[in-house]
């Protein structure tokens, strides 16, 4: 499935008049950087302009292509299968109207077509695919940052909505696939390809239902044994799996069944959209992490919120030693709370904070630290994340600086040295959580 994701050649076909869906897929294309050939089709013919460039429309398909982008009316898709399959060798069908509305004859026309052909199907009812490192940008959705994070979605607008978010949250991203229908290839084969993807780091899925159960436990018993996979499963409640059903025609089933298959395998199972990328980003930094936590903050509130959070997650409060805490007490102003979480009260500052992460960082109870920062006006918080990065600290360190503004320049400055910034005191506790679930991998 690599020319999927990798392609050399794309043909788009369907209306070209700006606002039309396969105009839009082909403006992201052009506006991505696609180095590629690119055939816009359509039976009118005729000429267009995309970012400046001018396109010949064909009138049908002469050429080889690696991949079709099909945005045409469901009934006519089964036939232009049938006239272009031994030009292609996989076509991505954006077009809606078939098993998704109750229209299962015409969707296993189009199966079977095909097949017949040896082409290989991403949807119906899809939103498109990505592949970021070949700046391919075979969908409608936003464009989005090169990265580790290849993202499977049974929904469109979902896996929409999750690349912006990702994106606000400085993810990024090595894939994007949303297979609608999954009338051929299903969320299994993207989860084996992206195991085997060597740009793929994690893998993020976000499902409703599957069709063929084995196939998902083999697919999903394989990719988590060589990536962290995190799962977003929708349609739990009963009343959510007759949605999910109605949604992509697909069998929702019994949540406990994929949950105990999710277990089993060590997959990391979330319950929100922002949980999967605090997944995806703790993962992107680093590889293991472990269950005693020291909490550095300058602000007893939310310490007291991280230790909270931490504890009901099953992580454990770091007791610490005497020499980390006589070591502290030298250079620590006497107000300042030495005991787990260690308080450096509100002036802390660049000194103050380094100091205190390279001691608590040697201390054989601590597994991995938690720094919190909400600046006074005073100090700025590019200070504060200079003093984390600069800290000599073989461990990780989860940070969360708040609120707005304020914090705004500091979360820049530790973006620019790959970390990652996580909001609330409670979802940096989760983000140590997610580490500390993560297996080890060899690849």
């Amino acid at each position: 499935m690599r020319f999927f994701f990798y392609p050399t050649s794309v043909a788009v076909f369907g209306s070209f008049k700006k606002g039309a869906i396969a105009y839009e897929i082909l403006k992201n294309i052009v506006d991505g950087g696609f180095e590629g050939q690119i055939i816009p089709v359509n039976p009118k013919g005729g000429e267009i302009e995309v970012a400046g460039i001018s396109f010949k429309v064909a009138k049908k398909l002469e050429k080889n292509v690696d991949v079709a982008i099909i945005a045409i009316p469901a009934r006519f898709v089964p036939s232009l299968i049938e006239e272009i399959g031994d030009k292609i060798k996989g076509a991505v069908v954006i077009s809606a109207g078939f098993s998704e509305i109750g229209n299962f004859a015409l969707e296993k026309e189009l199966v079977e077509k095909a097949r017949k052909k040896g082409v290989k199907i991403i949807g119906p009812n899809c939103a498109g695919i990505f592949g970021v490192h070949a700046n391919f940008f075979g969908s409608f959705e936003v464009r989005v940052k090169k990265g580790g994070l290849a993202l499977i979605s049974q929904s469109g607008a979902f896996g929409g909505a999750a690349l912006a978010m990702g994106d606000e949250e400085g993810i990024g991203f090595s894939a994007f696939v949303s297979y609608g229908n999954a009338a051929d290839l299903t969320e299994s084969d993207f989860l084996e390809y992206f195991a085997d993807d060597k740009n793929t780091k994690v893998i993020a899925l976000y499902i409703e239902g599957v069709k063929d159960g084995k196939k998902f436990i083999k697919a999903l018993r394989y990719a988590t044994s060589k990536k962290p996979v995190i799962i977003l499963k929708a349609g739990k409640s009963k009343s959510g799996s007759k949605a999910a059903q109605s949604h992509t025609g697909s069998l929702a089933g019994s949540y406990e069944i994929y949950k105990a298959a999710f277990q089993q395998f060590g997959a990391i199972e979330v319950e929100e959209m922002e949980e999967l990328f605090d997944a995806a980003k703790v993962f992107e930094m680093y590889e293991k992490g472990g269950k005693k936590v020291a909490i550095i903050t300058n602000s007893g509130g939310p310490g007291v919120l991280a230790t909270d959070k931490v504890e009901r997650l099953g992580l454990k409060i770091a007791k610490l030693t005497d020499n980390t805490i006589n070591e502290l007490r030298e250079f620590l102003p006497p107000q300042c709370s030495l005991k787990n979480p260690i308080d450096l009260i509100a002036d802390a500052d660049y000194e103050r904070y380094k100091r205190t992460i390279e001691v608590v960082c040697k201390d054989e109870n601590v597994d991995a630290l938690l720094v919190i920062c909400v600046p006074p006006i005073f100090i700025s918080s590019e200070e504060i994340a200079k003093a984390i990065i600069d800290a000599k600290c073989n461990k990780p360190i989860i940070v969360n600086f708040m609120a707005g503004e304020l914090v705004r320049e500091g979360i820049k400055v530790l973006e620019e040295c790959g970390i990652k910034n996580f909001p609330t005191p409670e979802r940096a506790a989760k983000a140590l959580h997610w580490l500390n679930l993560r297996k080890d991998f060899n690849e």
